[in-house]
């Protein structure tokens, strides 16, 4: 048994039977250190570590690979028969302990490099226990080496995806897998930067898993072994179909008609059968597949995140979509994520407004919230890609304002938008709860106000 198994852990994989599960014609990369002559060092590596030729040479025999990690390119297929080509990276666990040495360094970067060259995704297999310590630091400097590359393959603006298999751990989990765009991790794997050997003897083992991973915001996805080839066919689908047009809105759901007065305004946009944005979002795609996280410890049930297919073209938009609670920090960040991501791959934004207003607890303030409203407003002004915004309920001051993209932004009938909700504007001019409803009405926070000041382009109708 390896380091780190559990007898009844989840089930580990060499990189041959990983890279099985997603397609049945995976091609081998040429090795780059095939051609070349060999490093000036002797068997026994940089180090001249003894036994670690031998080492190396029982590992090549019990999996029948040269080295901890497999590269080569693969049709990945969905189970709509959609398909797509990818550069499929797989780290052998089997090949001392998935290590990363030098020419580790070699496959991976040759990797990138052949994904830029003919632009492709790249997909990671990772299980690894980190950095091979028979070659010290000309191993652990490889982290640098696959960091630029995975920049460089940013930068070119193609998609990187990360399966956390069993182990992840160390340097291969702060590279190859936490610096992927889409995280997923299958069930029960050992997710951490601290392998078993090396935490603190008090550590609690829960808080190493992939699904304490997703709970903190860092995975996207723990996804079952019998789902992972659809789920990455749809991710990879998803993630390379981009596009310069922007989402028209889309069409109203709700019954109300326009409101009288402002307070008839806030009672429909609060109204608990209102359509909220899981109602837009099943209307409005046909397939969806969610990101998770803020990469900062954060999640937030209350922003809902990711890309889906369009209903009405099959073509791949983002989505950041309020559900009506107060957004926390965490959930600022994530839809910061979302579009920054959705802008390097050229894919439009659809974002759904609908919250009383950012949350302002102190706990809130602790995860800093001014930050991430900050991250936000910014990533949405950076953007290059076209971001459309409907206010389907609430628009709450400057923690709706966010998530709106200006100049494109349109509401339904049944949605006000309020530099401050009626209730409090009322309490900080010191009028009496009685003046509320009239506060609502100098506000003008209907929709029909919000064309009239060039606040949002129009109202959205409901489909007839």
């Amino acid at each position: 048994m390896t380091e780190g198994a559990a007898v009844h852990g989840p089930r580990r994989f060499t990189a041959r039977e990983a890279i099985a599960l997603l397609s049945t014609d995976f091609t081998d990369l040429p090795d780059p250190t095939a051609p070349a002559p060999p490093r000036s060092y002797g068997p026994d590596g940089p180090l001249a570590w003894q036994g670690y030729g031998a080492s190396r040479d029982r590992a090549a025999e019990r999996t029948g690979e040269e080295e901890s990690v497999v590269c080569g390119t693969a049709t990945v297929k969905g189970e709509d028969g959609g398909t797509t080509r990818a550069v499929l990276i797989a780290f052998e666990f089997g090949f001392l302990g998935g290590s990363l040495g030098e020419r580790t360094g070699d496959r991976l970067e040759a990797a990138h490099t052949y994904a830029r060259e003919h632009r492709l995704p790249v997909v990671s297999l990772v299980a690894t226990g980190g950095s091979r310590m028979q070659e010290g630091m000309r191993a652990l400097v490889q982290l640098q080496r696959v960091a630029r590359q995975s920049a460089l393959t940013r930068a070119a603006r193609l998609p990187q995806i990360a399966v956390l298999r069993d182990p992840t751990t160390g340097g291969g989990w702060a590279t190859l897998g936490a610096g992927a765009d889409v995280i997923l991790a299958l069930p029960g794997a050992q997710v951490g930067f601290a392998g078993s050997r090396v935490r603190p003897p008090d550590a609690d083992p829960a808080a190493y898993t992939a699904e304490a991973q997703l709970a903190s915001g860092a995975v996207d996805a723990v996804v079952p072994e019998r789902e992972l080839p659809e789920a990455l066919a749809l991710w990879l689908r998803l993630l390379t179909d981009p596009s310069t047009d922007p989402v028209p809105p889309p069409p109203a759901l709700g019954d109300a008609g326009l409101p009288a007065t402002g307070w008839e305004a806030v009672r429909a946009a609060r109204a608990p059968r209102r359509p909220g944005a899981e109602a837009y979002l099943d209307a409005s795609f046909t397939r969806r597949a969610a990101i998770s996280g803020d990469r900062c410890g954060g999640t937030d049930e209350g922003m809902l995140c990711g890309f889906g297919t369009r209903a009405r073209d099959g073509r791949t938009v983002a989505y950041a979509a309020q559900t009506g609670t107060a957004t926390r920090p965490a959930g600022y960040r994530t839809a910061a994520r979302l579009i920054r991501l959705a802008d390097r791959l050229r894919i439009p934004v659809l974002t759904l407004v609908d919250t009383p207003g950012a949350a302002n607890d102190a706990e809130a303030e602790r995860q800093g919230a001014g930050a991430a409203i900050a991250e936000l407003f910014a990533a949405v002004a950076a953007a290059e890609t076209p971001v459309t915004t409907l206010l389907i309920g609430e628009g709450g001051s400057g923690g709706a304002l966010a998530l709106a993209a200006p100049d494109n932004t349109w509401a339904t009938p049944d949605s006000y938008f309020s530099v401050i909700a009626p209730e409090p504007a009322a309490a900080i001019l010191k009028r009496p709860a009685d003046e509320v409803r009239a506060t609502a009405d100098q506000l003008r926070i209907r929709p029909q106000d919000l064309v009239e000041l060039g606040v949002v382009r129009g109202v959205v109708e409901r489909e007839r």
